[in-house]
């Protein structure tokens, strides 16, 4: 398969979802938009479309962030979800979905820094593709909004702090509010990025310090999140889903 990822931010990285796709030996592109390189012109030759998170919003400007182009994004991802390509959002990618299909974001109830538990709805624990999650897991989170919910959007999973942490947008299509990608080296980079918000956890219910950050294992979850790949890629490869 092809998977095509558009990044944001250098230290908003793919992290655990890269290491997926060179586990399983598929071709990977990138659209290193903070680099100034270009969107995909055509999807047609692209399987799976996975879009990073970073701290701007959908409704960030080009004058606010020269090299964020919202709408250009949208259009891409309109144009993967009208093929039937598989589409994944994380954090702000999840909200350009949601805004791509006419959902506004909106902001979250609590801001959420650090590993904290998901819970599954009833629907998520229907969905064959979630599974491997449990009742609950502990994931990764790094945000202040979430994304808009459209008519036909089913709500997999919700955190104490956040209604909407996963969302299936349709059978190919889903967006995660929580980052199950993070690994210690993405961690990292985003501490690094984050001193003004960390040095303020205290002030927030759901904000870990740097230190507490440094010593979770991602390793579950990461692991949780390679299961729902695989059995994405598996329907979408299947004759029967076309």
């Amino acid at each position: 398969m092809h998977i095509h990822f558009i990044i944001h931010e250098a230290f908003e990285t793919p992290g655990a979802y890269e290491q997926w796709a060179i586990d399983q030996h598929h071709t990977i592109t990138y659209s290193r938009v903070y680099l100034n390189e270009p969107l995909p012109s055509s999807i047609d030759n692209i399987d799976f479309l996975i879009i990073m998170g970073g701290p701007q919003s959908p409704s960030t400007t080009k004058q606010e962030c020269a090299y964020f182009n919202s709408q250009a994004e949208q259009a891409v991802i309109l144009s993967a979800i009208n093929a039937g390509k598989m589409v994944i959002g994380v954090c702000l990618g999840a909200q350009l979905i949601g805004e791509a299909l006419g959902a506004s974001h909106t902001q979250s109830p609590e801001k959420e820094i650090g590993k904290f538990p998901i819970t599954l709805t009833q629907i998520g624990k229907d969905n064959l593709l979630f599974t491997d999650f449990g009742h609950t897991l502990d994931v990764g989170h790094w945000h202040n909004d979430m994304p808009g919910l459209t008519k036909d959007a089913q709500i997999i999973a919700y955190s104490e702090g956040c209604p909407r942490q996963i969302i299936a947008y349709s059978k190919f299509v889903y967006g995660f509010q929580c980052h199950m990608e993070l690994t210690p080296e993405v961690v990292e980079l985003l501490i690094a990025h984050s001193q003004k918000e960390l040095s303020q956890a205290e002030k927030y219910r759901f904000v870990d310090t740097p230190d507490k950050l440094r010593s979770h294992d991602y390793t579950e979850m990461n692991q949780t999140l390679f299961a729902f790949l695989d059995k994405l890629s598996q329907r979408y490869l299947s004759p029967l889903e076309k």
